[in-house]
Parts: C-alpha cells; sequence; structure tokens
C-alpha cells in the first residue's frame, strides 16, 4: 500500500463520514477544463498581453534551486511533475476558471510556503497563463528575499494606508509570468485588515485584471492564526497543507473543518522538503472574472 493509500484510510476513518461521502460524490464530477472557441476568443487579448509583461531579470538555475524553485529543466523531475498535477487538478476541479487560493496548513512545519510557491510557479509553466504569490503571512513571512531590493512595499502597507496604490505592492521576481506582493510591513496590532472591503476589492481587483492569473496566498497554519480562518472567508478555494506522518486525525479533521467543505480544495501530504502529495480534488463551480 503507498503512503497516499495509507493516508487515506486513515483519513476516512475519522468519523466525518458525511464529509467524505460529499468528497467522493464531488469527486466524480471532475472534468478536463476544455477551451470552447467562446474561451479561446476571451483569452487571445489575454495571451498578447502575457507575451508583453516585462522581465526585469531572469533567475538562474543555480538561484532557483537556491531558492528551492522548481523549473521545467531541474534533474529531480519528480518534484517537478508532482506540481504539474497537482495544477492540472486545480484548473480540473475549477473549470478552467481564474480564482484565488489559499494555502494553509495543519502546522509550521508542515511546508505551506514552499507548497504556495511552487504552485504558483507551476502555472506559469504555461505560457498562456500567469500566476500571483500572495504573502499574507505578515507576522512570519516566507518569500521576501526572492526580490532583488528587498521586501518593498507589500500587503500590509497596502492595508494599512489608503496612499498605496496597488500598483505598488506588486513585483516581479525574476520567473517568466510570475508577480508577487510579499508581506510588507506588519498592520497597526487588533486591526481587522483582511476583513476590511480594501482587501476584498484588493483580490477582486487582481483576478478581474487578468482573467488568466491564479492567485495563490500563503497563509499561517488554519487552527493557529484568526486571520487565516478569515482569508479563508474571502478566498475561492484553499488548499490544506499536511506534513505526512506528522499529524494526527484531529489534527486535520478540526483543520477541515474550520475550511468547510465547500472551500476545500484538496489535501497536500508534504513530505518536506520532498515530493508533495495530493491525493483529492473536490469541484465547487467557481464564478467568472477578470483581476
Amino acid at each position: 500500500m503507498s503512503k497516499i493509500e495509507e493516508a487515506l484510510k486513515k483519513i476516512r476513518a475519522q468519523g466525518d463520514v458525511s464529509a467524505q461521502k460529499g468528497m467522493t460524490e464531488t469527486r466524480r464530477q471532475l472534468t478536463p477544463a476544455v477551451d470552447t472557441a467562446s474561451d479561446m476568443s476571451l483569452r487571445a487579448p489575454s495571451v498578447h498581453q502575457i507575451a508583453q509583461m516585462s522581465e526585469p531579470r531572469h533567475l538562474s538555475k543555480t538561484e532557483l534551486a537556491k531558492s528551492r524553485v522548481i523549473f521545467p529543466a531541474m534533474d529531480d523531475t519528480e518534484v517537478v511533475n508532482a506540481f504539474r498535477e497537482a495544477r492540472t487538478k486545480v484548473l480540473h476541479a475549477t473549470g478552467g476558471r481564474n480564482c484565488s487560493i489559499l494555502v494553509t496548513s495543519t502546522s509550521k512545519t508542515a511546508g505551506c510556503s514552499f507548497v504556495a510557491l511552487n504552485l504558483a510557479v507551476a502555472f506559469t509553466f504555461d505560457e498562456a497563463r500567469t500566476a500571483m504569490l500572495m504573502d499574507c503571512n505578515i507576522e512570519q513571512p516566507a518569500h521576501h528575499g526572492l526580490l532583488k531590493e528587498g521586501a518593498g512595499l507589500g500587503l500590509g502597507d497596502y492595508l494599512e494606508s489608503d496612499d498605496v496604490r496597488v500598483e505598488q505592492i506588486i513585483h516581479p521576481v525574476g520567473i517568466p509570468r510570475l508577480r508577487m506582493i510579499p508581506a510588507g510591513q506588519k498592520p497597526t496590532p487588533n486591526r481587522e485588515y483582511f476583513t476590511s472591503l480594501r482587501m476584498r476589492q484588493l483580490l477582486k481587483g487582481i483576478r478581474e485584471r487578468y482573467p488568466d492569473r491564479y492567485i495563490i496566498m500563503d497563509s499561517p497554519p488554519i487552527m493557529e492564526a484568526a486571520d487565516t480562518r478569515i482569508l479563508a472567508e474571502v478566498s475561492d478555494y484553499v488548499l490544506l497543507v499536511v506534513p505526512y506522518g506528522r499529524a494526527t486525525e484531529n489534527q486535520i479533521n478540526a483543520a477541515v473543518k474550520a475550511i468547510g467543505k465547500q472551500k476545500l480544495l484538496g489535501i497536500v501530504f508534504n513530505d518536506e522538503p520532498r515530493l508533495p502529495k495530493l491525493f483529492r480534488f473536490g469541484h465547487r463551480q467557481a464564478s467568472s472574472a477578470r483581476s
């Protein structure tokens, strides 16, 4: 029995039978994302815009490997293919429509940032798609090292001040078709930034500007930060990262319950820092939008 089959057996024995039945039922509904003629006509201008995206620099293979970023020509094809498969499953589950996906975990050592970063990168392998990596872990940011000039303005700055414009917090990182919003400064304590209209408008605006752009949001563990549960509400879907063999059934069940089966896109069992294993995806119709 493979690790994934073992993990599935354990999860199915948790007792949340109704949720499991729901996931089984929705899994039957998964269908490949097929470009119709109308879809292609909508994508054509976008593809042209993507080709015009300016890349001030390009990370070398050595720099990518140092930052634990996947790339098509890397020697470890198993890892690359795992993220490609995850990307494909996301596309199928969302009907090929762009969306915002919150990546969270059961614990700080689950490898959530690793999965979020490389899932975003996997979307950029397709020259007709772009990705936005948003670091929503303002207390313990993980991705500012990708920026050449340091962190720069980021999400915290935007939520803190109405004077900061969206274009000031979006940065190229040296990977074609990938943009990032770093965490930025820590906002004033005890203010509900993620529930604000400004946060919702930010996500909506990014989606509506580019219909080919997938927003991947890296966040703290779902059970350890109230902000993560708030972000789960404003995002379209949630992907849960579980460190294989280092999370109890109670921890997983509590995380799934906090997310809600309507938002749960899938669960990744991650043998950090090795190959992440993706074992299930639900299906939920996503609304068509541009960002």
